[in-house]
């Protein structure tokens, strides 16, 4: 089923000789061993080499780290395997995904919101440039899923839009930046998430699509990247029934798996209908959608057998190695689906030039890499883009723009979500304080009088124990007169911070108050202003406001443009959503 001179391969005879040689001259073990990808527990240099020789692995992603940090565990890598290894990282939103002193661009629905295909193409490029310089060849990106419900958690930020062509459109470019620098993009997460809301971090997912809805929206996308030499695909831990039930008639409920496990999606539909011939690779393996369909002895050489190549994550290695062998040794990977996958692992080398290279020559030198990380020119785009996507969702009231002399008392009010430390570790960079503290100092420097409210929470944590009881048992109990508020203030500025990562929902939560200005209920008493910094959603928890902003992340070059442009007026906001920021709801328009 392997054609090696074909898209994406287009390889040489050289270069297929050296792939099924190689294949032919591997023991059992290591030929188990290329199915894997490793997450890196350590950067030690004794670790990565026992986890070479011990499991003879053929890819490796890794925890973030600087860029220098980055380089050396990859000249180990590289110069320590029998085999060059496929290293990947996780570029979603630039450079920042290969290294932690990486270029930030901005997250899917930020370039989705420009509309312009220039800076997809830019994210790509800029990834590409510094993944390279410090040795990936390969990147767990463009994410290409499509946005169709509000209440999804996971990609909330992290798609392009809701419209196919659109997505399709932004993941070209994107392919074609990071692609002029060598690295292997992987388009995520097939069949396509976006459909459900849930997590398949957490939980089963469906994209429950009919087939004929799935061709023209997530298949249309991954046809036109198929054609135009996608090397490899993510498959997600989610499922299609429609196309599950079209390929197999005879499935019921409790035959349905996560494409990770599916003949019918991966061998079926990817292979056989949108004629895939590149690498696929699982999603993480030890996410529930996936972990939660069988015994993970039996999950192991399942995904193989369905169609996977590389198995992303041991759990235990010593485990998942034997598990994956004997799924071999009984049978349930087959000679042929065994050397498919290895044909498909080696020939992505090749394609690399793998086979004419000597493995000091796989990584640039150590100061020319460390000279690419940060370009000025490359940084400069976090603030291109986020010029041309902030997004004045909502403005039915006129109240922009800012000054001074107008709304000279303002209160600032931080919103946020349920805790989320995960988020936190892997977000784009913006400050764990909340950024309602940032903006209010900034506005302060250009001559507003400034209070930041204190939410009763807050308070409760500087109380005694006896003394939050007091305070909790009166949470009704403590109303004020409106001219409290309209007295003192001009105008309410909510800065809200939602993010659903590695949580069930991404929604505002409310502290158990009632008449507080924590919750947006004095709209028709004073200007109100409702900015987002993080899901652009939260319009369906605030419908009242006159004025929405969605700002998309919250890094200090973005609350710098935000105030600009709040002072400039409502013609200064040049992003257009390219999701339904009003979540479907008839009343978040008015």
């Amino acid at each position: 089923m392997v054609d090696l001179t074909a898209k994406p391969f287009d390889l040489d005879e050289e270069a297929i000789a050296w792939v099924r040689e190689t294949i032919e001259n591997m023991s059992l073990d290591e030929k188990i061993g290329q199915l894997f990808v490793n997450m890196g527990a350590s950067r030690d240099e004794d670790y990565l080499t026992g986890i070479l020789d011990t499991y003879h692995i053929g890819a490796v992603r890794y925890n973030p780290g600087p860029a220098a940090e980055i380089w050396e565990q990859n000249r180990i890598l590289q110069t320590k395997s029998k085999i060059p290894l496929l290293i990947a990282a996780n570029t979603e939103a630039g450079g920042n995904g290969a290294c932690t002193d990486g270029t930030y661009v901005g997250y899917e629905v930020k370039i989705g919101a420009t509309r312009d295909t220039r800076w997809a193409y830019e994210m790509g490029r800029v990834s590409g440039v510094e993944a390279s310089a410090i040795g990936c060849n390969w990147s767990f990106a463009p994410i290409v899923d499509i946005m169709r419900n509000w209440r999804n958690p996971i990609i909330s930020k992290r798609s392009f839009a809701d419209d196919p062509d659109l997505v399709l459109e932004l993941s070209r470019a994107y392919m074609r930046g990071i692609m002029e620098s060598g690295i292997l993009p992987a388009a995520k997460h097939f069949p396509g998430d976006g459909i459900d809301e849930r997590d398949q971090h957490l939980s089963a997912s469906v994209n429950s699509l009919s087939c004929e809805e799935w061709d023209v929206t997530f298949g249309k996308v991954y046809q036109g990247l198929i054609d135009d030499g996608l090397p490899s695909i993510m498959a997600g831990h989610i499922m299609q029934p429609a196309y599950q039930r079209h390929f197999n008639p005879e499935l019921d409920k409790t035959g349905l798996l996560p494409a990770t496990l599916s003949k019918e999606l991966l061998t079926d539909l990817l292979r056989g209908k949108l004629g895939f011939n590149g690498l696929i690779v699982t999603d993480a393996s030890h996410m529930v959608g996936m972990t939660g369909a069988m015994a993970r002895r039996d999950l192991l050489p399942a995904s193989i057998a369905a169609g996977c190549d590389l198995f992303l994550f041991f759990n235990d290695p010593d485990e998942d190695f034997a598990w994956m062998k004997q799924g071999y040794l009984d049978g349930v990977i087959t000679d042929e689906r065994l050397t498919e996958a290895l044909e498909r692992i080696l020939g992505l080398k090749a394609r690399l030039g793998f086979h004419t290279k000597e493995s000091d020559e796989l990584l640039p030198a150590k100061d020319d890499a460390m000279a690419r990380i940060g370009l000025a020119e490359n940084t400069r785009l976090e603030r291109d883009v986020t010029e041309a996507s902030m997004t004045l969702v909502k403005n039915t009231q006129d109240v922009l723009p800012l000054d001074p002399a107008r709304y000279r008392r303002i209160l600032v009010v931080p919103v946020s979500g349920p805790p989320n430390p995960i988020a936190r570790g892997f977000g784009e960079g913006g400050s764990i304080t909340h950024p309602a503290e940032t903006v209010a100092e900034r506005l302060r420097e250009r001559g507003y009088d400034i209070t930041v409210h204190e939410s009763l929470l807050d308070k409760l944590q500087k109380l005694s124990p006896e003394e939050q009881a007091d305070a909790v048992r009166n949470v009704y109990a403590g109303k004020a007169p409106i001219a409290q508020l309209t007295d003192n203030y001009d105008l309410v500025l909510l800065i809200a911070k939602v993010e659903g990562m590695m949580q069930p929902t991404e929604r505002v939560m409310w502290p158990a108050t009632k008449g507080t200005v924590d919750i947006p209920w004095y709209v028709h008493e004073i200007p109100t202003v409702y900015v987002s910094v993080a899901s652009p959603y939260d319009l369906v928890d605030v419908p009242q406001v006159k004025t929405y902003i969605n700002t998309y992340d919250d890094r200090d070059t973005t609350l710098e443009v935000l105030l600009d442009k709040l002072e400039a007026g409502p013609e200064a906001f040049l992003g257009t959503m390219p999701t339904d920021a009003y979540c479907g709801k008839e009343d978040t328009w008015v």
